[in-house]
């Protein structure tokens, strides 16, 4: 399993496409209302289904936990929301929390770990 980390806008899913040789139909989009496609070898917006998380109060490691075996193998790709300045709302820190868990609990399960920054790759695993 492989986590691609970055901030907005800095190439990640360019990047994981061309090093990973992903095609249109390998990717799955999350969003903050549908659940993960654990089929797709590739899982794009991961801070968009934390959202989702923490604003249903579920538990995003223990939705991917329970999906373990389907997901062994995949690419996460996940902006990085859970750095800087904390938020005054109340949902946004959840959210900012649920994010950064669960990109925690993937890079501790990953294989490699690469943050992207102006489209320049950074191996941190």
């Amino acid at each position: 399993m492989h986590l691609v980390i970055g901030g907005a806008y800095q190439g990640k899913l360019r990047w994981a496409a061309a090093h990973f040789q992903l095609s249109d139909a390998d990717i799955f989009t999350c969003t903050d209302s549908a659940p993960v496609d654990f089929s797709r070898r590739c899982i794009y917006h991961l801070e968009a289904f934390a959202l989702g998380c923490a604003r249903r109060k579920e538990d995003p490691i223990g939705i991917f936990r329970a999906a373990y075996p389907a997901w062994a193998d995949s690419i996460f790709i996940c902006e990085d929301i859970f750095c800087g300045v904390v938020p005054i709302e109340r949902e946004s820190r959840a959210w900012r929390e649920a994010a950064g868990q669960l990109a925690t609990y993937l890079a501790d399960r990953a294989e490699t770990v690469t943050r992207l920054f102006c489209g320049l790759e950074q191996r941190l695993k």
